[in-house]
């Protein structure tokens, strides 16, 4: 599997493209915007992308989406509990930008698995940033979306957030990988579990 990072739009989400090296299929996660670049990119390197997957439903990680899916013509993936993001039905922010409407193809859950050429990627749901949030596991590697950056965690008070949800994604669902597990987080450089999970306890202390 081979991962190329491309921070895209205003806040310079990072838009992966990941792929099997032997056959060149892969997808596209969170082109967030400067859709023409990404496509140059997946010319340059001869990828075959077959779908886009979206960790969560935020506009800074959708706005190239209407873009690239309707040039190559590729279906749209996401959690469901986050739809009502890109549908029009909910704003996300009062003080940010409507998300441009998106046509979703289909849905992902927990513990689906999703084959690219001779890859397979597993869907985990890691609410807490918002209620659909997804990481996706290939090989020893996590896409985290935006609930673990390195050095810092995702934000939970924004409408549809949980900090409740986001200490148990984070407990429960990522920091029982390998310390060695690389992740690739929505925004940022790429981590690890292990040097995330010391600096997460290393500021938090629970009582009994």
């Amino acid at each position: 599997m081979k991962a190329i990072t491309r921070p895209a739009g205003v806040y310079y989400a990072n838009c992966y493209l990941v792929y099997d090296e032997k056959s060149n299929e892969g997808f596209i996660i969170d082109p967030g915007g400067d859709a023409p670049e990404i496509i140059k990119l997946i010319k340059e390197n001869s990828i075959k992308a077959n779908f886009i997957i979206l960790t969560h439903g935020h506009f800074d990680h959708t706005g190239g989406v209407n873009y690239i899916r309707n040039l190559l013509k590729i279906p749209v993936l996401m959690n469901k509990k986050d739809f009502k993001f890109v549908s029009g039905a909910f704003k996300t922010l009062p003080y940010l930008p409507e998300s441009d409407i998106i046509t979703v193809d289909g849905f992902v859950k927990e513990e689906d698995i999703i084959q690219f050429g001779n890859e397979w990627a597993s869907i985990i749901e890691t609410p807490g940033h918002t209620p659909g949030g997804i990481s996706i596991k290939i090989q020893n590697c996590i896409f985290s979306g935006d609930t673990l950056f390195k050095d810092s965690i995702g934000r939970s008070d924004f409408p549809g957030g949980s900090s409740e949800d986001m200490i148990n994604s984070l407990e429960n669902k990522l920091f029982i990988y390998p310390d060695e597990t690389v992740v690739y987080p929505g925004h940022g450089m790429k981590t690890t579990i292990g040097n995330e999970k010391k600096n997460f306890y290393q500021l938090n202390t629970f009582e009994d």
